[in-house]
């Protein structure tokens, strides 16, 4: 029987889904291909916005109407927040919220008539379950924080700690298949370890680098307090030529009203601190981040200021997102919402920023050689090491033939730009 798995939202949610493809081929199952019809479709969906809600539900329609036949499933996130609307969607032949995630399988297997047996499953096979060169692994779930925006905690839970050695294994069975990428991911990484004895956030990344072979490890996301000179350290120490120059740290907002009103732990001048002492550390870095605009009570004022911090902190880019009130949050009970046509018109301005300062920093590396992994069907465009998308300049190709050129990291000498997108050449 084949499944195939289409992933919306995070990071944590690819690393779900390759956790599920695993699962599903150690049972029995096959993996299908995109050119192969499934008997099996399964969502796993994002809920962070009504965006993200509507956009599962087309997808679940869309495959109904692609593949009638199949057993179409809404797991993940929207499937924990919006059971009952997914179960009235016609589309929609199994709903499995992230409650029961574990039992995916199982439920799939009983719904089909089949009896689930073990299967064994060799490295290869489990690259190409990946169907992508950057593998995802969970560090730890949940969240604790419970800010006023935001629905995770309600659909994931609270915070739990992945033990260690779990990570080491997952981390290089991944590199062990030929991934050359792996990226740490979760809700709150920086908390990693509260729940476990004698290990923390820096003692694991260090314990990964030091008992694996991965080519590049990447960190998700890591929240403004949590650079201390001893995480800093692991990029020009142990994690040298390893660790991927690339911090992601959420802004949300640059107000230090609005940010006490989300119940955000920093302020706009300690969000400027992080970033300066990441672009101190490591040389040549990339910093991004994630703002939400119009959020409830957000005067000018207050946008101004994050504007102001926005372009003080010169990032390499920033995913902006107009405030999307989200039932089950203390945010949607705020009786000060902002207009939506003001949010939308905000959100532009902010834009305007950050498409401005993401071209500056994206020619500060004009001339300059970086290390560039190449992903895609046909290998010619890729992610640098500190988080950049480059494609190869067209006619140029190196010593290896293009068809196998997927999965490569090769230093890149990066010679002009189109849009925000770098183009380069193989360095001699």
């Amino acid at each position: 029987m084949k499944v195939r798995i289409e992933t919306h939202g995070c990071k944590l949610n690819t690393a779900d889904s390759q956790r599920l493809a695993n699962e599903f081929a150690r049972s029995g199952f096959v993996i299908a291909s995109a050119d192969e019809i499934p008997d099996v479709f399964i969502l796993n969906s994002c809920t962070v916005t009504h965006g993200a809600d509507k956009k599962a539900r087309q997808a679940l329609s869309k495959a109904k109407k692609r593949f009638p036949e199949a057993i179409v499933v809404a797991a993940g996130c929207y499937a924990e927040n919006g059971t009952a609307d997914l179960e009235e969607l016609v589309a929609t032949d199994l709903v499995i919220p992230n409650t029961r995630k574990s039992e995916i399988v199982s439920i799939i297997s009983a719904r089909a008539g089949l009896e689930l047996h073990e299967t064994s499953i060799d490295f290869a096979e489990v690259g190409q379950l990946l169907g992508r060169t950057r593998g995802a692994v969970k560090i730890q779930e949940g969240c604790n924080q419970v800010c006023a925006y935001c629905i995770v905690p309600k659909v994931r839970g609270r915070e739990r700690s992945i033990p260690k050695s779990e990570i080491v294994r997952d981390v290089q069975t991944l590199s062990s298949a030929g991934c050359p990428e792996v990226v740490l991911t979760g809700t709150q990484l920086g908390s990693y370890g509260f729940d476990l004895d004698g290990t923390g956030l820096v003692d694991m990344i260090r314990t990964v680098l030091e008992e694996t072979d991965i080519r590049r490890l990447r960190v998700s996301s890591l929240q403004p307090a949590e650079f201390s000179n001893e995480l800093l350290d692991l990029w020009n120490g142990v994690g040298k030529d390893r660790l991927c120059p690339h911090f992601h740290i959420p802004l949300q907002s640059g107000s230090d009203r609005i940010l006490e009103r989300m119940r955000r732990r920093y302020t706009g001048e300690g969000y400027l601190q992080a970033v300066i002492a990441a672009k101190q550390a490591v040389d040549g870095c990339s910093v991004t981040t994630d703002v939400i605009s119009g959020f409830p009570g957000e005067s000018e004022e207050d946008h101004r200021r994050t504007m102001d911090v926005l372009t003080s902190a010169e990032l390499a880019d920033a995913h902006i997102f107009p405030y999307s009130i989200r039932p089950g949050t203390s945010a949607a009970l705020f009786d000060d919402q902002v207009k939506v046509r003001t949010r939308t018109y905000r959100a532009e301005e902010l834009r305007e920023i950050t498409d401005a300062m993401a071209l500056r920093h994206r020619l500060s590396f004009l001339g300059k050689v970086r290390s560039v992994l190449w992903e895609g069907v046909r290998g010619t465009s890729g992610l640098t090491d500190n988080y950049m998308r480059v494609r190869l300049e067209p006619g140029k190709l190196t010593t290896i033939a293009r068809d196998n050129r997927r999965g490569l990291i090769e230093d890149v000498k990066i010679n002009r730009i189109e849009g925000l997108k770098l183009i380069g050449t193989p360095a001699v």
